[in-house]
């Protein structure tokens, strides 16, 4: 009886947190083992003086994923969070005096669009029209594919497709395509600042992306990104599912080519299945004796990885008027900080960044008369980090902050941390300090990601930002599910 069979899930994140859940209602016995001190991996929060931050994701987009998973437990996200579509989605600042806010509604959009360019509200319906033909093939028929092999994707149909979506067209030719405006540009490349790669290298299929911005629209779940947490914790608690926080695994132990016993920091656990929701190279390499591993550290090293991120959580004690609830800086050269993220890696010249005011939607992240902002800058994974470099950039930041906004804070900060590569290491064992995963670059699309299968161990498969489909939040919250389905066919068979 599947009663009888314990399955060990490692780490709490999206990814680990679906796929206990499922597995628990398929009748197993399940238990999670999570390093820290709170469910969900990077969407932890911090609270400081009356402030919570979201520590991680901040941006709540595909919400049809969201509704999907509840959906597998008879449930609705409304049952357990209260969602606000933002509108505007977000601000972006081009300069000072220059600014262009992102409307819920589309023709709204579309009416912004013809003011920078002449001809362009027209275009963007047919560039939204293809995206939404990528969104649907790709959310339908590619993402819930293990990738165990390219014959998943032999199919004519879906070949075909295949040219549909676009998989062989860079995104800058394809927006260039459409828009000469370099506002209009940058808004519809800015997604892809964050897959791994500059626009030049990412597959045009990710203009769905921009599908699910600028149509399914930005939101907001009440309390902040962390009540998603909550609410996937309370159903997988509400199964059985056994979460056991504090609790690091240092050693699996392999017999038979099969995990026997995992050694954590609170003793032993049997199983007779795992899945690996943790950092996968850190699985890989660090956990597994290496005649047992996957990869080698070549191949690791070989991996582009998506930008990890230099984090300042802020709390002031004022309310700010020039700022939305998202905000972009865009106020310096997009390509510029690309090539110094993925080609030529190093601290940035004149960095971009993006800064969040959960407050100016939500009162209960903040006392009274305060605000609560995150401030973003991606950077290159695997470089030197220290305070001094920290804090240079924080100040970079900041004058940039107030001289663009024209709301004055430096005086007026009441909390400050900051997060960085090393957290990243030290908190989750991310490979290289990467923030987002694995780059979603062609050569690491499907069947070129690292493997779902422990491929020499009989009895445990990988989940999460580093294997299939790959980085955010809506693609980890389907690896738990088509781990947990791969799971019940091995152990069912």
């Amino acid at each position: 009886m599947n009663q009888h069979k314990k399955v060990i899930v490692i780490g709490a994140g999206f990814a680990g947190l679906a796929a206990a859940t499922l597995l628990a209602k398929a009748g197993y016995q399940v238990t999670i083992l999570e390093k820290n001190e709170q469910s969900g991996g990077r969407a932890r929060i911090w609270q400081q003086k009356g402030f919570t931050f979201d520590m991680g994701p901040s941006w709540y987009w595909m919400p049809d994923v969201f509704e999907n998973y509840f959906a597998l437990f008879g449930k609705k996200p409304a049952d357990f969070y209260t969602l606000e579509r933002l509108d505007p989605g977000y601000r972006v600042y081009y300069g000072t005096n220059d600014v262009l806010d992102v409307p819920a509604d589309l023709n709204k959009l579309k009416n912004l669009f013809e003011q920078l360019e002449p001809g362009s509200g027209a275009e963007l319906q047919n560039f939204l029209n293809q995206a939404e033909y990528k969104y649907k093939v790709g959310m339908g028929e590619y993402v819930f594919r293990p990738s165990h092999s390219i014959t998943e994707f032999i199919d004519f149909n879906l070949i075909k497709k295949s040219f549909g979506i676009q998989l062989l067209t860079s995104m800058s030719k394809h927006v260039r395509g459409y828009f000469k405006n370099p506002k209009l540009i940058k808004l519809l490349e800015f997604p892809v600042l964050f897959l791994g790669a500059t626009p030049q290298n990412t597959p045009a299929m990710y203009s769905m992306m921009n599908y699910a911005d600028l149509v399914l629209g930005t939101w907001y779940p009440k309390g902040g990104m962390h009540e998603i947490v909550k609410a996937m914790v309370k159903l997988a608690e509400s199964f059985g599912v056994d979460i056991k926080l504090n609790t690091e695994v240092a050693h699996i132990d392999i017999e038979q080519n099969k995990v026997n016993t995992l050694q954590t920091t609170q003793g032993s656990f049997t199983a007779d299945f795992v899945i690996a929701g943790a950092d996968y190279e850190h699985v890989d390499q660090q956990l597994i004796d290496k005649s047992h591993q996957n990869y080698t550290p070549d191949y690791w090293n070989s991996r582009t990885m998506s930008p990890s991120s230099l984090l300042y959580y802020i709390g002031v004690n004022k309310k700010l008027n020039a700022i939305e609830h998202h905000n972009l800086f865009f106020d310096e050269d997009f390509e510029l900080h690309a090539k110094e993220i993925y080609t030529d890696p190093k601290w940035p010249t004149k960095p971009l960044f993006y800064v969040s005011c959960t407050s100016k939607t939500d009162s209960t992240v903040a006392p009274e008369g305060c605000e609560n902002l995150f401030f973003l800058m991606p950077l290159a994974p695997g470089l030197h980090d220290d305070e001094g470099l920290r804090e240079k950039y924080f100040t970079l930041m900041l004058d940039r902050f107030e001289a663009v906004t024209g709301e004055r804070i430096r005086d007026n900060i009441v909390v400050k941390r900051s997060y960085a590569m090393n957290d990243f290491k030290a908190d989750y064992h991310s490979f290289k300090g990467n923030a987002y995963g694995l780059a979603n670059t062609l050569a690491q699309t499907a069947f070129f990601k690292p493997a779902m299968r422990a491929k020499k161990i009989k009895n445990m498969l990988y989940t999460g930002q580093l294997t299939v489909p790959g980085p955010g939040v809506p693609p980890a919250l389907i690896s738990g599910q088509m781990v947990a389905q791969e799971a019940i066919k091995m152990m069912e068979s």
